[in-house]
């Protein structure tokens, strides 16, 4: 891909935003631009995301998402947890931890982009990544693809993420395992701790974990928190197509706000045989604002109809 400047846009699959938007306003097309270690996402003049896959210490992650009113909801590792990175993907695979960053942990390994086309009302890209155990085997193979939208109506930033993870060529199986969090995982800005409300479609209190941590499994899962006086919302959907629907997903509030989209790997891990593949559909949508719970199941069902971005085989 290099180090020079390339504009991405959305072109996998059959993939069709207009359930959800037309288009950005006029004048603010969104382009992605990317660099030697990160892609920027822009409306306009204005940041809208920054993904970081050059640079990064284990893995590729989402490191700032703004709202459409330009408050960025993510913090990248604090220094109380410094693997925490913002919005991350991470399980165990054979043993290796891929989310905690230590000496002996997994690393997702960044191998290459698929370069698209230009400046469409929505834009994104796809990646490969190599998930190597500390002596650098390939335990598994990633094709991820990740789509940031801007639409009018509703008003939200909504970033769709998917992951679709395979077993390389004679390694013959691989099995994810993980701590009750390991998943699709969030950490809110420090405004956004303590004293934020979860909610979910089934209006489920779910199970305590341990301490202020609880497990529920709904469709969605929402966080409203004030920021600077006023609430933000911040919506994680997980699609019906992936294993173990609905999603089982970890929140705590105190000390700090986190939320995770799980596949219960705690309880039951899950092996994945070369040959077969393991899709992951995901979206995350922010409002600038106390977002109703109808019109958050609404938003949910029109991303769900959708197809794929990642369709081929």
């Amino acid at each position: 891909m290099g180090r020079r400047s390339i504009v991405y846009a959305v072109v996998f699959g059959s993939l069709t935003l207009s359930a959800i938007a037309d288009s950005t306003p006029a004048g603010q097309p969104m382009r992605a631009i990317v660099d030697a270690n990160s892609v920027l996402v822009k409306a306009g003049v204005v940041e809208v995301a920054e993904y970081r896959y050059g640079d990064v210490p284990f893995k590729p992650y989402v490191k700032r998402l703004f709202t459409p009113n330009g408050r960025d909801v993510l913090l990248d590792a604090p220094h109380d947890h410094l693997h925490h990175h913002a919005l991350m993907f991470a399980v165990g695979a054979d043993a290796v931890n891929f989310w905690e960053e230590m000496p002996a942990a997994g690393r997702q390994k960044h191998v290459r982009f698929a370069e698209l086309a230009e400046e469409l009302p929505h834009v994104g890209w796809m990646e490969r990544l190599d998930w190597l155990d500390p002596s650098g085997e390939r335990l598994l193979a990633e094709q991820r693809a990740i789509v940031v939208a801007r639409p009018v109506q509703p008003q939200v930033t909504m970033l769709m993420w998917e992951s679709r993870l395979s077993v390389p060529t004679g390694k013959g199986s691989v099995t994810l395992t993980g701590a009750h969090y390991f998943g699709l995982g969030m950490r809110f800005i420090r405004a956004m701790d303590a004293e934020g409300q979860f909610r979910n479609t089934d209006d489920n209190p779910g199970t305590v974990f341990r301490g202020e941590e609880r497990l529920v499994r709904s469709n969605w899962c929402a966080y409203t928190a004030a920021v600077d006086g006023d609430d933000v919302t911040v919506a994680m959907f997980g699609h019906p197509s992936n294993p173990r629907h609905p999603t089982t997903w970890f929140t705590m509030t105190e000390p700090f706000a986190y939320l995770s989209a799980t596949l219960g790997l705690h309880e039951e891990p899950l092996k994945l045989v070369e040959g077969n593949r393991l899709d992951l559909r995901y979206a995350v949508v922010l409002w600038d604002r106390r977002a109703q719970t109808d019109e958050i199941d609404e938003t949910y069902r029109q991303w769900a109809s959708m197809s794929a971005i990642a369709s081929n085989p």
